[in-house]
């Protein structure tokens, strides 16, 4: 028996529902299924009832979510414990980041913080918003810098909306547009196309879409991509061209050039926005003094974004 496995039939008995349920503890509903059936196996009882309509709990589930609600109380408890210790000790902030603010924001809120917190040590953690959220969750993280998913934050993480970043366009040197000092969307009607997964990159991958869709045209598609470096890449090998976040501009190999895009100012749906999220019901000074500084500065961030 695993702890998450606790956490999931806890999430399932009070969704009532595997869907629902999933989309709380940010997984995929036939992941989940597999997760309840393996603990329903292991201890050879049944937890739940499942018909096509509806889902219900056994009465020996009903035992066994009641212990487990017990037993994630007290572990969450003696975390935040333990957890509040080790900072005392080492003065260790453990930040996400994705990748544009990574490269965009991090450096800034690092200067700020070694000025205003000098005790204090930054664990930089980058990677995607659907894999940073479930560390924050998980406990293995203490803040994040993370665009929204399709779906509000799960209701254990609060946090603030710090900017919304604006779009370039990246072209392979010598095409024909690589030279101009701005483009539109009707510039790029008939450009294939380099655009991001939507499982991976929703933000992203939908504002591509919502730009053609204002312009009433249709994009030419012709790749797509999970990773910033493989678009690049793809983009340098003369794939295609791709629309990305301005502060992937620092990253952009050899053989790629960056042109402006032109975005109506009056259109927030247009541009990326960017968040900080941390764990509701964790206290932590450090994090709040962190969060203090960085709304401080994040004006002079959407300056550049």
């Amino acid at each position: 028996m695993e702890i998450r496995q606790l956490r999931c039939i806890v999430a399932v008995a009070d969704e009532m529902h595997f869907g629902r349920a999933a989309m709380r503890l940010e997984m995929l509903p036939a992941a989940l299924g597999r997760t309840v059936r393996q603990l329903e196996d292991g201890l050879g009882i049944e937890i739940f009832q499942r018909t096509t309509r509806a889902v219900t709990v056994t009465p020996e589930g009903r035992k066994l979510i009641k212990e487990a609600r017990s037993l994630l109380t007290d572990l969450d408890a003696a975390e935040h414990r333990w957890r509040k210790l080790g900072r005392r000790a080492g003065q260790v902030l453990r930040l996400g980041a994705i990748d544009t603010a990574a490269s965009g924001m991090v450096p800034g809120l690092l200067q700020a913080v070694h000025a205003a917190l000098p005790d204090l040590k930054i664990q930089l953690v980058e990677d995607r918003s659907i894999k940073l959220i479930p560390r924050l969750l998980a406990g293995s993280l203490d803040l994040a810098l993370v665009r929204p998913g399709l779906k509000p934050f799960h209701r254990r993480l609060t946090g603030h909306f710090l900017l919304s970043e604006t779009s370039v366009v990246v072209l392979p040197e010598g095409h024909a547009l690589a030279e101009r000092g701005e483009l539109t969307i009707q510039d790029l009607r008939d450009v294939p196309l380099i655009v991001p997964d939507r499982r991976s990159r929703p933000h992203s991958h939908d504002l591509v879409f919502s730009l053609f869709e204002r312009a009433g045209l249709e994009p030419r598609i012709v790749q797509n991509a999970d990773e910033k470096q493989t678009m690049m890449n793809m983009v340098a090998a003369g794939i295609g061209a791709a629309i990305v976040p301005r502060w992937w501009s620092g990253l952009v190999p050899r053989g790629v050039r960056i042109v402006q895009l032109e975005t109506p100012q009056n259109a927030p749906s247009l541009r990326l926005p960017l968040h900080v999220v941390w764990p509701r019901d964790v206290r932590d000074p450090s994090r709040d003094a962190v969060v203090a500084l960085l709304m401080s500065v994040c004006d002079d961030f959407a300056v550049g974004a």
